[in-house]
């Protein structure tokens, strides 16, 4: 092309440039492209699918829950008067467990309820590891654990107990059941995507 076609071409750009500069339409739709860019980053994150949160809490050496029934009666009930549970162990208990499976992400691990010798409870997640992601929560539920996609959104469907955030996608983390809270109203654990209503990965409890 010879300059004297370049010329115009790049006077023609230059003029169209000062009149969007000069226009307030142009400058709203820049504003809402960088508002929308900005909103999209912060609400899907998706920085996180390439990041790692590793935590490492100390985990509790528990002892099984005790099955057998106290001394007394064959079936168990004792004699006339004795109390029906056996003594407390005076370390911690394992209640329940169970392994983890995927949903939206790849999630391995086992999570657990330890009864403390206080009687308080608590939930160790041990060995997970999960995708990382926005508004991760740690919930307790009355839900099925189901296979594939059809398991993905059942937990908030019935009850749930709200742990916390999820410290980190890898790792061992504990976190402490509020006071009043019975284990036994929860069979499942979800590794919970709040701001999506998407279970990453979940267990069932069994005791």
């Amino acid at each position: 092309m010879a300059d004297g076609d370049r010329r115009p071409a790049g006077r023609l750009t230059r003029w169209m440039l000062r009149r969007l500069a000069r226009s307030p339409a142009a400058w709203t739709a820049v504003a809402l492209l960088t508002a929308g860019a900005v909103f999209g980053l912060y609400w899907f994150q998706p920085w996180k699918l390439f990041t790692d949160e590793q935590v490492n809490e100390v985990l509790s050496t528990p002892a099984p829950v005790a099955t057998a029934p106290p001394s007394g009666a064959p079936d168990g009930s004792g004699p006339a008067g004795a109390p029906e549970d056996s003594p407390r162990p005076p370390g911690p208990v394992l209640v329940a467990e169970g392994d983890f499976i995927s949903h939206e992400h790849t999630t391995t691990g086992t999570a657990r309820i330890i009864r403390n010798p206080d009687g308080t409870y608590h939930l160790e997640l041990v060995d997970l590891d999960t995708s990382n992601g926005p508004d991760l929560r740690v919930w307790l539920t009355d839900q099925p654990v189901l296979e594939g996609q059809a398991g993905w959104h059942v937990f908030d469907d019935g009850e749930y107990l709200e742990l916390g955030h999820l410290k980190g996608n890898v790792g061992d983390q504990v976190y402490e059941l509020p006071g009043g809270a019975d284990p036994g109203d929860f069979t499942s654990v979800s590794i919970w995507c709040k701001r999506f209503a998407v279970s990453f990965g979940a267990a069932t409890l069994r005791s």
